[in-house]
């Protein structure tokens, strides 16, 4: 063979080579316009109200959202359903469903309703709605899974675990409390704060989904809710903290505006992010979110009177979330409804998913 035809030979290959990295290349760049126009991954790690709301504001900068909800609740309605048919705690999934989902005004209504009278006293229809769900398929994740096309969910809900478990509380006076909803009640009758908080059983195993999830996610938000019955325990089921620890993505805490009455009396922010690391490890929190705008005064007045405070922040706590190699960012995150304290939910997923794009 001649010095030509190698030649050309050689020039074929390199065409092929070419053509190949190139169409790959494309491949790649349409994959990464189709993600860019979804937005980055976020998954939200939590429960309660603190959560769906934060989720109705997220889902306004991404589709790209997955929920990871505790199932740990045991009381009003949710509670009564667990007790019945013993199935997980529909309240909190149900909550998450709604503020993802792409429904009309009316339907959203029909799903909060509760009943008033009768048997039914005091249940939501959504969680009604849920429990025949999960009557149907016989398997809790099918069923939000179901629930969450029939509403076209924006991303996944998902419960962080399908075992049955109870959440408990070893108080500073050395006893047990278990169950959620008794928690509270019993640090204020019994005037000892919360040491930590354990579930039985103590390992539940995490669905495959929640550890995927965390793993793939461009950012990952704990928060906001309840510190010691919302947030806590999704971090206690197995897999989870190793998931967060070994994920590359960033890991935010969200810190509660206030304080809550028998969970968490008289914490400030950096209380807040030492008891997550107290019952996980070092290395779960990046960054931590923090409010610095001051409550109206009549509206903490009529907090106070209820037995809570504004969560605050100082620079001595600053120091304190650095030296354990955690990042604060502080500004005025808070929003007043109905006289309500909450998160401004727009703004912190603003500050996310920047923090996301700019990883």
């Amino acid at each position: 063979m001649d010095n030509l035809s190698i030649i050309k030979d050689i020039a074929l290959i390199i065409c092929l080579i070419v053509i190949i990295y190139t169409s790959n290349q494309n491949i790649k760049a349409k994959r990464i316009i189709q993600r860019l126009k979804a937005g980055p991954k976020v998954v939200v790690i939590g429960g309660g109200t603190g959560q769906s709301i934060f989720l109705r504001g997220l889902k306004k900068f991404t589709d790209n959202i997955t929920a990871i909800v505790t199932v740990s609740d045991d009381g009003g309605g949710s509670g009564v359903l667990r007790e019945d048919l013993g199935m997980l705690p529909p309240g909190d999934i149900r909550n998450c469903i709604l503020a993802l989902a792409d429904i009309e005004p009316t339907m959203e209504k029909i799903m909060q309703y509760r009943f008033t009278e009768g048997s039914l006293k005091g249940q939501s229809f959504g969680n009604l709605f849920l429990a025949a769900m999960n009557g149907i398929y016989g398997n809790f994740e099918v069923a939000v899974s179901k629930i969450s096309e029939i509403f076209a969910v924006k991303g996944k809900v998902l419960p962080v675990t399908t075992e049955d478990i109870q959440l408990c509380a070893k108080l500073r006076n050395g006893n047990i409390i278990c169950g959620e909803s008794n928690i509270p009640k019993e640090t204020k009758n019994q005037k000892s704060k919360i040491e930590k908080v354990f579930l039985d059983p103590e390992s539940p195993k995490a669905l495959d989904d929640v550890i995927v999830s965390i793993k793939n996610a461009d950012i990952i938000v704990i928060g906001p809710g309840s510190l010691y019955t919302s947030v806590i325990p999704n971090l206690l089921v197995d897999g989870v903290v190793d998931a967060l620890y070994s994920a590359r993505s960033l890991k935010i805490y969200v810190s509660n505006i206030m304080t809550q009455p028998g969970e968490s009396d008289d914490y400030n922010v950096y209380d807040h992010a030492k008891a997550i690391i107290d019952h996980t490890k070092k290395g779960i929190i990046d960054i931590v979110i923090a409010n610095t705008q001051k409550i109206p005064d009549d509206i903490l007045t009529k907090y106070e009177e209820e037995g809570s405070k504004q969560v605050l922040l100082d620079k001595n706590q600053v120091k304190k979330l650095n030296s354990m190699g955690i990042e604060v960012l502080e500004d005025g995150l808070v929003e007043v409804r109905s006289n309500y304290v909450r998160h401004d939910a727009e703004k912190i997923a603003s500050i996310v998913t920047a923090l996301a794009l700019r990883e």
